[in-house]
């Protein structure tokens, strides 16, 4: 009987092997991806490589089922993954357990200016997206801050480049090490939602690559993202999505970027031009991108029939489509077929910590004044106030909700009141104020000029009984707001605010205004508030948050990663005509060129109302003289540069020093100073810390548009180091 057994395990062992020995390469995670990837290519017909490329539903891509190859499933997701939608519809798909975390919107992980942050973001969203079995998750977007006019400008980094460079590295990264593709947006130039779908921008070589390239190169480069979406807008007279300048010779030739292009929803125009132009999935054509379904199916789509009929004449090469093919077959094998990638977890402990350490490091405090000569600053709340009013409806308003594709099923959501309410208990009351109506996108609802006016009255009213007035205001993600698919309308404070702010002041001396937005804001009362807190979006510890920095337990941190023109004028983009912005429907100018944000403001004189890198703290900061290893920058070498910072007040805080560079004579038109490095530190109260950084000669560079390349012109150049971009503590000179 034993002499069967071991013949039998014998037999089993034999077939065994020889089940494995005829294993395909590509279902062999042990095999590097490049051979899985060309071994799947070799077993596939046209027609499977074809439909690789275009949609199966509203956010899933098909594999290759005959072989085992599954398909992809993406998902929105700024600052959070979206419920689940409709298959073949833009329907909430009404499911139970697509709660999620509600991170901080990317402002305001820009405004912590601390790349520790961002990477414990993308680690804790990639674990929510892979939970509910996510491959793709759309962001994190890095389009440039061109105007506070733009409805999306929540979901990016800022107006500055290098910025928005550091900051999002990390975020990929982390992400990516849960088997979740970032995917980077909107490539590029997305910087208006007005006429997004076809206006056509006109820029320098200049603007687009020293200003709005930057990013989604460290994206792609140092961050290695696994795949990246087009913008909507036209470039130069060609839609973004199947561009040959910017997919095919700059993403994948010049940055060896080898992972999908994705069209928006809807980005695609033309079959010809999607498969030659380094388009390599098409979602959501045939739909205006957002809320209607046609009658075509997915096979009509632009690299649906049309463009195998196109490969099969013989007018796109086989090794497009191969190479397409490839690149797609390499996102799944990173990521459906990533058989070593973590288990997810969603609404954890940890996320939620992760979300408020984000909120408390982002909130900005602009502003902070006593209202008395006699008297101490406003913030920190004094503790023994026994009568606190809260006002305004974004003290309960749930801003997860509308938006667009930034839309949230949050399981579990603190509120500013919530969180007041939490410290103070009893202590706050509350009144509304002004109403906004429900969350809406598309369309805006009016609201009753007597509405306002009564709400305005009853917080006026309880104003006067109040000790301090805690104003908890802004903009929302309704239409015309901070919200996909409109630009705002107007600079200044919807639905009353400003008269009801001045009629506070009026009211109670001691008035706290945290404005909640994405977007600069028009401030005519600015003189009259003695204190105003720039709070974002803050997610789902939004309130714990904003509680934390208004009673003290945290000193803030944040600063401004945009700046904020006293007037829509005073920004670069507003400056001219309107063919600057929005452009005349059609098509669009960046007449600013490179002075956009804190370069305009500087280089033309133009003082900001509250200056990029600006945020103030409950202690103070004090710089010493910086050292530099060298007054000479040589080719190829490197210039380090030490200072000294000392908390000198009396609790511990954390401060971000800020390093600009400018060039004092250049054959062509450059900044002031341009951000090229900064650190954020922590010290305890009397604490002292050296810090350093390190310079090279790409620091000097600008972009040479007669040779098309980076060049350091020889002179004088100066370094600028201080707490915001106008708080400078120290120049020093340097030499090229």
């Amino acid at each position: 009987m034993k002499r069967v057994y071991t013949t039998l395990s014998l037999l089993l062992a034999c077939c065994l092997n020889a089940v494995l020995a005829q294993t395909p390469l590509y279902l062999d995670d042990k095999q590097p991806i490049e051979v899985r990837v060309q071994d799947a290519l070799q077993r596939m017909t046209l027609e499977e490589k074809v439909r690789l490329s275009y949609a199966q539903s509203k956010f899933s891509s098909p594999g290759v089922p005959r072989l085992g190859i599954p398909e992809l499933w993406w998902s929105d997701g700024p600052h959070g993954v979206r419920m689940e939608i409709n298959w073949n519809d833009w329907g909430h798909a009404g499911w139970t357990n697509d709660s999620v975390t509600a991170f901080p919107a990317l402002t305001a992980l820009a405004a912590t200016w601390n790349p520790a942050m961002s990477a414990a973001y993308g680690k804790a969203l990639g674990e929510e997206a892979r939970y509910r079995e996510k491959d793709v998750m759309l962001g994190p977007g890095v389009n440039i801050y061109r105007t506070p006019l733009n409805g999306r400008n929540f979901e990016y980094m800022g107006e500055d480049p290098f910025l928005a460079s550091r900051m999002v590295v990390p975020y990929i990264r982390e992400m990516q090490k849960n088997g979740v593709a970032a995917c980077v947006k909107h490539y590029a130039l997305n910087n208006q939602e007005q006429w997004r779908g076809h206006i056509d921008v006109q820029l320098s070589d200049r603007a687009l690559h020293e200003i709005y390239l930057p990013a989604f190169r460290a994206a792609i480069v140092e961050g290695g993202a696994w795949s990246i979406m087009g913008a909507y807008n036209k470039i130069r007279g060609t839609h973004a999505c199947h561009h040959d300048l910017m997919l095919n010779r700059i993403l994948k030739q010049e940055w060896n970027f080898d992972g999908v292009v994705v069209t928006d929803w809807g980005g695609a125009h033309d079959t010809r031009e999607a498969a030659l132009n380094g388009l390599d999935v098409e979602m959501g054509s045939y739909t205006n991108g957002l809320t209607s379904e046609s009658d075509f199916g997915y096979d009509d789509y632009y690299l649906g029939h049309a463009y195998l009929k196109l490969v099969k004449a013989g007018e796109v090469p086989l090794s497009v489509v191969d190479d397409k093919a490839a690149r797609i077959l390499r996102l799944i094998f990173r990521t459906a077929m990533n058989r070593n990638k973590p288990y997810g977890t969603l609404c954890t402990e940890e996320h939620y910590a992760t979300a408020e350490a984000i909120g408390n490091e982002g909130i900005v405090l602009l502003k902070n004044s006593p209202v008395s000569k006699k008297a101490a600053p406003l913030l920190p709340l004094r503790e023994d106030y026994r009568s606190i009013l809260v006002v305004g409806d974004n003290a309960t308003r749930r801003l997860t909700e509308g938006g667009g594709s930034s839309e949230l099923k949050v399981k579990e959501m603190v509120s500013p009141l919530d969180g007041l309410r939490a410290l103070y208990g009893d202590r706050v009351k509350y009144a509304k104020g002004y109403t906004s109506g429900r969350p809406m996108y598309g369309r805006v609802k009016e609201i009753p000029q007597q509405v306002t006016d009564s709400l305005r009255a009853e917080a006026v009213s309880l104003a006067r009984e109040a000790e301090v007035v805690i104003m908890i205001g802004g903009l929302n993600k309704n239409h015309f707001q901070d919200c996909e698919g409109g630009d705002r309308q107007q600079y200044g404070l919807p639905f009353g605010q400003d008269k009801l702010i001045e009629e506070l002041r009026a009211a109670n001396k001691n008035l706290v205004l945290v404005l909640l937005s994405g977007n600069a804001v028009e401030m005519p009362w600015v003189e009259q508030v003695p204190a105003i807190v720039q709070g974002w979006y803050l997610g789902s510890m939004g309130g714990k948050s904003i509680a934390n920095v208004l009673s003290g337990r945290v000193n803030p941190s944040g600063k401004l990663p945009f700046s904020f023109p006293a007037r829509l004028t005073d920004c670069g983009a507003h400056a001219f005509d309107a063919l600057s912005y929005p452009g005349d429907s059609i098509r669009q100018e960046y007449k600013e060129d490179i002075l956009v944000g804190y370069r305009w403001h500087d280089t033309k004189k133009v003082p900001a109302l509250f200056p990029f890198g600006h945020g103030l703290s409950y202690t103070t900061f004090t710089y010493g003289k910086p050292v530099l290893s060298t007054r000479q920058m040589v080719p190829g070498g490197e210039v380090e540069v030490s200072v000294s910072v000392k908390n000198s007040g009396n609790v511990a805080g954390k401060e971000v020093v800020q390093l600009y560079v400018g060039d004092e004579k250049c054959s062509v038109l450059r900044p002031v100073k341009e951000l090229k490095q900064f650190r954020k530190i922590a010290l305890q109260a009397g604490e002292e810390q050296t810090v350093t950084f390190t310079l090279t000669e790409d620091d000097l560079k600008f972009y040479d548009e007669t040779s098309a390349t980076w060049k350091a012109e020889s002179g004088k150049f100066k370094l600028y180091i201080g707490s915001s971009s106008t708080d400078i503590r120290a120049v020093e000179t340097l030499k090229r």
